[in-house]
């Protein structure tokens, strides 16, 4: 019901009983518990043969209800809760208020309970899951599949992916460029500082920048920018992953209220038409894989330790690059890939200019743009409806300036299953990703554009050969 505040009906009521339910651990997918059907449907084909979707109504929507208390001592402050990653389309309730919807499947999203919460009482969060409609044409799970956060701070505190670190190197020396947004949510304008540390893998200081801002308005935020020299950097390779920290703290008069570690490392980036790929001016030949985000019997919903399981494993056999296909990955992939050595080529799931599916590919780059592992964003994979004509070029075109004006520094491709036409998305991408060759012609398509970097986005010997 949403005719009235606070009156949700059934399941999402706080005093509902759920007593008669199961208990699960999270992150959950409940499509791998189910069991496998044999039909015809194209949908139920590429979904592992799993009774999830519009066929299958009674196992293809899900509840989830969490109780948890909040101290008295806690009045004053914000406190959010944070998805990871929910497939599909999910409905939250907090005490019964309903707070909203995230349709997408593979983007996070969080919501604000501080206004709904009883402190020192029970709580009650609610969720509706509906899978019944498919972002992919493979495995996708369905329930909350990835981690959620209980998360906790001041009202004027660093907002969320409020720390966006890049550097320039060179000879010997690198500039970290740092972007700090302070947000506040008090009643009252707020003045104070950002500090800005930048520690290296042993934690010792390698740099320090503090700015001051006042009169910060309430509901209102500001963008400071911190430059931090570093001689004798130690670059982020494949062989040596170093990874610094930058430590940002909110100090409001003379307290830290609020800090936050954003693991960075330093390194250069180039695709070349002629010569290929370097990483830190050394040539790197790309040899990954496209992998998508279930692992065999376990779904959706991975621990974290079979995430970097994977990526040593896929180090062993010689790969040295992942592409998440074909969707933005989970938090904890990307760490890994950070820490071990891998790059990635990280993919936006939806292409559209719509102020949603904007919104979503905002939240991809702006999570994401911290990892040395990213070496390029992907708009999409294979849509054919669109890929060689005037409308793909115009999205893509309309995606683009919106990942540049967040991400200035890293270069973009899309997997095409096209031939040597030079038109649509392929006129106005700046790397040109083919996916299998047989149908590209790659020989002829470089001719055509000798200025564009080529990229094989998506390989396979069962289609190809070398």
């Amino acid at each position: 019901a949403f005719a009235k505040a606070g009156e949700a009906q059934g399941a999402a009521h706080p005093n509902f009983s759920d007593t008669l339910w199961r208990s699960v651990d999270l992150p959950h997918d409940w499509a791998v518990e189910l069991p496998f059907v044999n039909h015809d449907d194209p949908e139920v084909k590429s979904h592992g043969y799993k009774p999830v979707g519009r066929l299958f109504p009674a196992s293809s929507i899900g509840w989830y209800r969490r109780a948890f208390s909040i101290p008295a001592a806690d009045r004053g402050r914000r406190i959010t809760v944070q998805f990871d990653g929910v497939y599909r389309d999910a409905m939250i309730w907090c005490n019964g208020h309903y707070l909203g919807r995230h349709a997408g499947g593979y983007t996070p999203f969080s919501f604000d309970l501080t206004d709904y919460l009883r402190y020192g009482q029970r709580n009650t969060l609610t969720l509706r899951v509906d899978a019944s409609q498919y972002e992919g044409w493979f495995y996708e799970g369905a329930g909350i599949y990835r981690h959620v956060w209980l998360n906790k701070y001041a009202p004027l505190h660093l907002a969320e992916y409020g720390i966006f670190a890049r550097s320039t190197i060179d000879q010997g020396r690198a500039e970290v460029t740092v972007e700090t947004t302070v947000e506040n949510l008090a009643a009252a304008a707020a003045e104070g500082l950002v500090r800005v540390d930048l520690l290296d893998s042993s934690g010792r200081l390698a740099g320090r920048s503090s700015q001051l801002f006042n009169a910060l308005q309430p509901l209102a935020a500001a963008t400071l920018l911190h430059t931090i020299s570093v001689e004798e950097p130690r670059l982020w390779s494949l062989e040596n992953p170093h990874l610094y920290t930058v430590r940002t703290f909110v100090e409001q008069g003379g307290v830290i209220i609020d800090h936050l570690d954003t693991p960075i490392g330093l390194r250069t980036v180039q695709f070349d038409p002629d010569r290929g790929f370097f990483l830190n001016g050394e040539p790197v030949k790309i040899q990954g894989v496209c992998c998508h985000q279930d692992h065999g019997g376990v779904g959706s919903a991975l621990p974290d330790g079979l995430q970097e399981y994977r990526i040593r494993r896929l180090k062993e056999m010689g790969c040295n690059a992942y592409r998440t296909s074909h969707n933005p990955p989970t938090p904890e992939l990307l760490d890994a890939c950070d820490r071990l050595g891998m790059l990635v080529m990280d993919e936006h799931r939806l292409m559209g200019s719509s102020p949603e599916i904007l919104e979503e590919l905002e939240t991809l780059v702006k999570r994401d743009r911290n990892h040395p592992s990213v070496i390029l964003w992907s708009l999409g994979n294979e849509e054919y409806v669109i890929q060689g004509n005037e409308t793909g070029a115009a999205i893509a075109s309309t995606m683009m300036a919106r990942l540049r004006r967040l991400d200035p520094g890293r270069t973009i491709t899309y997997g095409a299953n096209i031939g040597p036409d030079a038109g649509g998305i392929n006129a106005v991408i700046p790397v040109r990703g083919f996916n299998y060759k047989r149908v590209g012609a790659i020989d002829r398509y470089r001719s055509s554009r000798p200025d564009q970097p080529l990229i094989g986005t998506e390989e396979g010997s069962t289609v190809c050969t070398r």
